[in-house]
């Protein structure tokens, strides 16, 4: 008799699940099957006799330290359904401001690799985008959004369901007031993602659902492997990085356009604490234009 699997053991510094490195280990390297189709069937919406049953993870590149490193390199997983619907999924912690064009660059990518010389256009596949975002993205709307090609006067024409891109808004949903982790498997996969999910609840989720405990076993397994927990760092280190270039930025920007103000508040004869107050300039930069 199959013995059942114990209970996955409580991460004491919990990892963030959408960490892009450690999301592809858990959820889209072959093996990954089961948690992969929990999400899907939760993002889809997909129930009862809909339910997606059978997924292919497509492993497509080797990921060097240069690549985990790389803070523009996008890691997505890839993978196709028996009905020949490609899926993709693409974690992203930092809003670049391209995010509408990339989703769909990325569609498209999938969407022509879908054919080949001489083959009838009937034979491109479906491909849903999945983007799960830890910004506010759109400024409206919930949480989990979903974009079809529709006739702009009439919402019950659909030109072809080749194309459907999914935005999941961590932001939103941190801040959703009534989550419903006992009927939405979504809800359930989303607590479990955040981070800042109390441990107590984040167990819970796991209990509630099997699919998330496969996710949960399979994070505890890569949290033992040293090399692993060396690139998920990396790959951390690699987003704080970026975080820092941009602040930095952001700070060199207003500091020159406050001299900029203070030249020329000085032109005019304004006096050295009327600028001080004006631009938050210190009186030695002021006296040095």
């Amino acid at each position: 008799m199959e013995q059942p699997s114990p209970a996955p053991e409580k991460l004491t510094l919990r990892l963030n699940p959408l960490n892009d490195f450690l999301f592809l280990k858990v959820m889209g390297e072959p093996g990954d099957e089961t948690q992969l189709l929990g999400f899907l069937n939760a993002v889809l919406r997909r129930t009862g006799k809909d339910k997606i049953v059978s997924v292919e993870i497509l492993e497509h590149r080797t990921f060097t330290a240069e690549i985990i490193g790389d803070k523009a390199s996008v890691l997505d997983l890839r993978a196709v359904l028996a009905d020949g619907t490609k899926i993709n999924i693409e974690v992203q912690l930092r809003n670049l401001g391209n995010m509408d064009k990339r989703s769909l660059f990325y569609w498209s990518r999938e969407y022509t690799q879908g054919i080949e010389a001489g083959q009838d256009y009937i034979e491109l596949p479906n491909v849903v985008s999945i983007n799960i975002v830890n910004f506010e993205f759109l400024p409206a709307g919930s949480f989990h959004t979903t974009f079809h090609l529709w006739e702009d006067s009439d919402r019950n024409i659909l030109l072809t369901d080749a194309l459907e891109v999914h935005f999941v808004d961590m932001v939103k949903f941190k801040v959703l007031q009534e989550k419903d982790i006992k009927n939405d498997p979504l809800h359930r996969w989303l607590t479990y993602f955040d981070k800042d999910s109390p441990p107590e609840l984040v167990e819970e989720v796991v209990k509630m659902d099997t699919a998330i405990q496969k996710a949960q076993e399979r994070t505890a397994m890569v949290a033992s492997d040293k090399e692993a927990l060396r690139e998920i760092r990396l790959r951390e280190m690699a987003l704080s990085d970026w975080t820092s270039g941009v602040n930095h930025a952001k700070r060199e920007g207003g500091k020159e356009k406050a001299l900029e103000i203070a030249t020329n508040l000085k032109k005019m004869g304004i006096s050295v604490d009327q600028i001080t107050q004006a631009t938050g300039l210190n009186v030695q930069q002021i006296k040095g234009l």
